[in-house]
């Protein structure tokens, strides 16, 4: 895992030639076109959907022990616990999380803005979010730049982009995923370029590097497998914590 953060960053060609590639090389069945206006479907409601919320006292010892705090969606829940472990094993960082399934970027910038108002902040926040934007991707730059404005410029954010290929529903959602998934990771390739702090964690172009991590590393195109895919992103993000 040592070399995972060895990548060049990416332009515009080269985010969208990577779904590309990902799409083309994910095995999926025949299907119809799905509902909504960007070929991904719709976003259900996620308010009764898992969450794993760290407690008053976790979020108070993580901000004194200057830890780090990580908002996230349903990858997250699956994955937190094992990537707090790693961490603390790695860097000797504590980590409070806010991690809720289905959630979309906009409700994960206003769980931010509350743990804010309400403890401050640490000055490494892991942004694990983007996954259920692929059904109306043009609102991810608005919420970027939001969350950004929330932090401040003293904070760093390390913000994974976004990965999903759903198998089993056809390939004209599959590739739409995809589609989807690079316009959403474009605009924060973009943000990268107005905020000096924000820092991306590279896991759509880790997977696409070979084709067959995407069967290796991911559940049905979206969420890790365990452990192989869980470690791996867990790691991404620990090396670009420990980066800055």
């Amino acid at each position: 895992m040592r070399k995972l953060l060895s990548g060049v960053r990416p332009n515009r060609r080269q985010v969208f030639m990577a779904g590309a590639v990902a799409a083309a090389s994910t095995v999926a069945t025949t299907g119809t076109a799905a509902a909504g206006g960007y070929g991904s479907g719709d976003l259900g409601a996620w308010q009764g959907l898992s969450k794993a919320v760290a407690t008053e006292a976790t979020i108070e010892r993580v901000l004194s022990l200057n830890g780090v705090f990580m908002f996230g969606d349903s990858i997250g829940v699956q994955d937190g616990k094992a990537l707090a472990l790693r961490m603390k094993s790695k860097l000797g960082l504590e980590l409070a999380v806010n991690n809720w399934s289905g959630r979309p970027t906009k409700d994960t910038v206003d769980a931010l803005a509350n743990w804010k108002a309400n403890y401050g902040l640490p000055r490494r926040i892991v942004m694990a979010c983007g996954t259920n934007d692929i059904f109306t991707p043009p609102v991810m730059a608005a919420q970027i730049d939001r969350a950004m404005s929330l932090v401040g410029q003293r904070t760093t954010v390390l913000w994974v982009n976004t990965q999903v290929a759903r198998t089993g529903l056809g390939n004209t959602v599959l590739l739409a995923d995809q589609r989807n998934s690079a316009w959403v990771n474009l605009q924060l390739a973009e943000a990268q370029r107005r905020h000096s702090n924000l820092r991306i964690v590279r896991w759509a172009e880790w997977l696409a590097a070979k084709p067959s991590r995407l069967n290796t590393y991911l559940r049905k195109g979206i969420h890790t497998s365990v452990p192989l895919g869980q470690d791996a992103r867990n790691e991404l993000i620990v090396q670009a914590v420990n980066a800055g």
